[in-house]
């Protein structure tokens, strides 16, 4: 069985302010793929809402993301992204198995 974890965060800035959240991923990006065990890091816009963004991340194990979650750079980040995000992001875990 396999120990990989993959994520659907769901982002929301304040209004006007998704520029702001580009800026940080493409600042904040390299050094979370350069982490052990990052398979997956990326971000896409929503189409239909300049504020809204989905990150898909994927990681080899559990003991990855965990460590991923208490980086310098992770733990720096999420204080930054106060500033324009309109609230906490929500984070879905996708099972393991397509389901078709």
């Amino acid at each position: 069985m396999s120990d990989d974890v993959r994520l659907v965060v769901l982002i929301s800035t304040l209004p006007g302010r998704g520029r702001e959240q580009i800026e940080a991923f493409e600042r904040l990006a390299p050094l979370v793929r350069a982490e052990e065990g990052c398979l997956q890091y990326d971000l896409h816009a929503v189409s239909d809402d300049p504020d809204g963004f989905v990150l898909i991340e994927h990681w080899a194990t559990r003991a990855a993301l965990a460590a991923h979650d208490v980086s310098p750079h992770m733990v720096e980040a999420d204080a930054a992204n106060k500033a324009f995000r309109a609230g906490p992001v929500q984070v879905l875990e996708l099972s393991g198995t397509p389901v078709a």
